[in-house]
C-alpha cells in the first residue's frame, strides 16, 4: 500500500477530516465563491501598483509589525469612533478567526456556531483544537434572541460565533440577537460581517454594539466589496485588550509590507471601490426576481449571493451549468444551490442557462 496521510502521526482529532473544498475550475463564468467579479478600476489599480512598487524598494527590511498605517486607514474607513487600538488585521479574515481561536479557544474550550454557516468557522475550530458545537436556528435560517440564549444556556460555550449576513444563506442577523447573546455569556461573542457592505443602505451593523462590550468582536474583509480576494486582507474591530491578546499568538511580521501597501492604497479609494456594490446588489436582486419567475424559491439575502431552493436535482443542474461554462455552488443543502451575483453579463449568462435547463427538464 502506498504511504498516505493515515500513516503519519497526525493529531487524533484531525484524522478523518477534510480540508476546505470549494471547487477551483477555469470557466468563463465563475459564480461559486462569492467573489466580487468586477475588476478593480484602472486608476485605482495604478495607485496600488505604485504603492507596492515603493514597498518593494524596502522589501529587504521587515514590514511594520504593527501595520500602523493600515490600522489607521481601516479605523477611518469603519468610523464609529474607532481608532487603531481597536483594529487588527491579517491575511484574510480566516487568519483573524484563527488567531482569535488560538488566543481564546483551544483544547478544553468550545465554540458555538449556528449551521448552516460559513464552513471555515468549524474547520478553523478543529485546526486549533477547539470543540465546535452546532446550535439550532429558527425557521428561515434566522436566529432569534430567545433561540441564541437557549443555545448558550444549553451548551455553555467559551465563544459564540455569528455570521451576519449569514453565509451560505444570505440571512440578516438581528442585532438584538447579538445583544442577547452577549448578555447571556461570560465568553466572547464574534460576529463575522464579511458581507456587511451589501446590507441595505443605512442598516446598522454590529459595529454599533462595540461600545461598552469588551468581549464583542466584529470582523470584516476586503475580499468582497473591495474586490480584493487575491490580496488576502481581513480585519476586525474590538476592545484594545482583545487586539493585545492576538499579539500573543500572531506570527512576527505576519502582514507583508506589500500587502500593507496594497491595502492602504485601496482604502484611499474607498468611495470608488465601493461604487460597484450598488451594481452587484442590483444583479443580486435581479437574480432573486428571475429565479422566482422560474419557479425556484430564493431566500431573502443581504449579501452578494443568492441561495435558492426548489432544485429537484442539484447535482444534475450543477453539472449542466458547468457544461455551459458556468460554475455555481452545490453546498449539499437538499434541493438548493447558491450563486454569486456577478457582472450584468455574467448574471445574464447564468439566468439564461438556468432558464434553458428549467424548460428542458
Amino acid at each position: 500500500m502506498p504511504f498516505s496521510l493515515d500513516d503519519l502521526p497526525i493529531r487524533d482529532d484531525l484524522r478523518g477530516l477534510t480540508p476546505y473544498g470549494a471547487p477551483q475550475k477555469s470557466v468563463p463564468v465563475a459564480l461559486n465563491v462569492n467573489e466580487n467579479t468586477h475588476p478593480i478600476p484602472e486608476d485605482v489599480a495604478r495607485d496600488i501598483v505604485e504603492a507596492v512598487a515603493q514597498a518593494v524598494l524596502q522589501v529587504n527590511r521587515y514590514p511594520d509589525r504593527e501595520f500602523t498605517i493600515l490600522r489607521d486607514a481601516l479605523a477611518g474607513y469603519l468610523g464609529h469612533g474607532l481608532t487603531r487600538d481597536n483594529i487588527w488585521a491579517a491575511n484574510g479574515s480566516n487568519e483573524v478567526i484563527q488567531q482569535i481561536l488560538q488566543a481564546f479557544g483551544g483544547p478544553g474550550r468550545s465554540v458555538l456556531g449556528f449551521p448552516p454557516t460559513y464552513s471555515m468557522h468549524s474547520i478553523i475550530a478543529a485546526g486549533t483544537g477547539s470543540t465546535w458545537i452546532d446550535g439550532a436556528r429558527d425557521e428561515g435560517f434566522t436566529i432569534s434572541p430567545e433561540t441564541a440564549v437557549a443555545e448558550i444556556r444549553r451548551t455553555d460555550p467559551d465563544i459564540v460565533f455569528f455570521c451576519g449576513p449569514n453565509n451560505p444563506t444570505g440571512t440578516p442577523l438581528d442585532l438584538a440577537t447579538v445583544e442577547a447573546a452577549y448578555d447571556a455569556t461570560d465568553g466572547l461573542v464574534f460576529v463575522d460581517e464579511a458581507y456587511a457592505e451589501f446590507m441595505p443602505v443605512g442598516q446598522p451593523t454590529a459595529l454599533t454594539l462595540l461600545e461598552g462590550r469588551e468581549r464583542l468582536i466584529v470582523s470584516r474583509t476586503m475580499s468582497k466589496a473591495f474586490a480584493f480576494a487575491g490580496a488576502r486582507v481581513g480585519y476586525m474591530a474590538a476592545h484594545p485588550a482583545v487586539t493585545d491578546a492576538l499579539r500573543l499568538v500572531r506570527l512576527p511580521y505576519h502582514l507583508s509590507s506589500l500587502t500593507q501597501a496594497a491595502a492602504v492604497a485601496a482604502l484611499s479609494h474607498a468611495d470608488e471601490m465601493l461604487a460597484m456594490v450598488g451594481e452587484i446588489s442590483t444583479q443580486r436582486d435581479r437574480i432573486v426576481s428571475v429565479l422566482t419567475e422560474l419557479g425556484y424559491t430564493p431566500w431573502p439575502t443581504w449579501s452578494n449571493f443568492v441561495l435558492f431552493g426548489g432544485v429537484d436535482d442539484p447535482d444534475d443542474v450543477f453539472e449542466r451549468l458547468l457544461e455551459r461554462g458556468i460554475i455555481v455552488r452545490n453546498l449539499g443543502i437538499p434541493n438548493h444551490l447558491r450563486v454569486s451575483a456577478g457582472t450584468e453579463a455574467e448574471t445574464t449568462a447564468f439566468l439564461e442557462a438556468l432558464r434553458d435547463i428549467r424548460l428542458s427538464s
